[in-house]
């Protein structure tokens, strides 16, 4: 069946391992900064060491990867192919507020069209996609680990990726679907009436509610989770596909951090998994600008370890 792959790459995941994290820790103290004075850095500096199993952590390439999908239900407001070309557009031509944070920051910047003619099903009354076209979106969002680099950050653009991934953390942790306003509350509240009964598999939340940008987003991480690559989530979807992971195996997600919680359905999906957030601007509709962000503290965090353990070296 086409989620068997999913799943048997998951069960070959290798537990976390907190060796590198000891080691890098220790490489701090010989340096002299055995206490709280480097603050987060210092912790940050840890995890990047653990997800990356190397001390120090360099952190050379890294990007951004955003997801650009639509979705069957209506929302009211602004046509939502319209409104997802514009998005594209915009960041393909440089003229995103991500754009530039990723000048600043030295980042590469993607972003996915996926399909964007061809709408995933209405939640409400079908099936966002059958297994098949899951799990090959799956695949797909496994390509954004293709040239191996350091850091990957993943979000989704457009308004209705929030309703369908508040569709699926509803269905996965039981959120409140009037989070996002009662438009999405009736259309999540529809979903969840509409497909209950099914929801008990992860993988069909994902299928019946997720649509391709989330399906994308899950391929990534899992994909940044084989290969020891640190991952910053941005928004909900990026949310909810890590939720899909994290509830067929809680060790699936140790390799991410959340950008910034942008809203309180954001800071509350995060505390579910247990994320923790890397920096806290408030910036909530930058659809990639908290990753980027988020990129360079933790860019700032390698450098740092890596000068730790160059004195560490050097003193022992």
């Amino acid at each position: 069946m086409p989620f068997d792959d999913v799943r048997d790459l998951l069960r070959e995941l290798k537990a976390p391992d907190r060796t590198d994290s000891v080691r890098m820790a220790e490489a701090f103290a010989r340096a002299g900064y055995g206490g709280n004075g480097l603050g987060r850095m210092k912790d940050l500096a840890l995890w990047l060491a653990a997800t990356r199993g190397r001390v120090p952590p360099m952190v050379g390439k890294a990007g951004i990867a955003l997801y650009a999908s639509t979705h069957g239900f209506y929302l009211p407001g602004a046509d939502p192919l319209a409104a997802q070309r514009a998005r594209v557009d915009s960041v393909a031509a440089g003229a995103a507020a991500v754009s530039h944070l990723c000048v600043a920051n030295d980042l590469a910047l993607n972003v996915f069209d996926l399909a964007l003619d061809l709408p995933s099903g209405d939640i409400t009354v079908e099936d966002a996609l059958d297994e098949r076209a899951c799990a090959a979106t799956i695949a797909f969002g496994m390509e954004a680990t293709a040239e191996r680099g350091d850091l990957l950050c993943v979000g989704a653009v457009g308004e209705q990726s929030k309703v369908a991934a508040l569709a699926v953390l509803c269905a996965l942790h039981g959120e409140k679907a009037e989070a996002l306003g009662s438009d999405a509350a009736k259309i999540v509240q529809a979903a969840l009436q509409s497909h209950d009964g099914h929801l008990d598999d992860p993988l069909e939340v994902l299928r019946r509610l997720g649509g391709r940008d989330i399906a994308a987003l899950t391929g990534a991480i899992l994909a940044a989770r084989a290969q020891q690559i640190p991952v910053v989530l941005e928004g909900l979807a990026a949310l909810a596909a890590a939720a899909v992971l994290h509830k067929m195996s809680a060790g699936s997600i140790t390799h991410c951090m959340l950008a910034g919680a942008g809203s309180s359905a954001e800071a509350q999906a995060a505390s579910r998994l247990g994320l923790a957030s890397v920096i806290d601007l408030g910036i909530a509709e930058g659809e990639g600008c908290a990753s980027a962000m988020a990129a360079g503290v933790l860019k700032s965090a390698a450098i740092l370890a890596g000068g730790a353990a160059e004195i560490a070296r050097r003193v022992s």
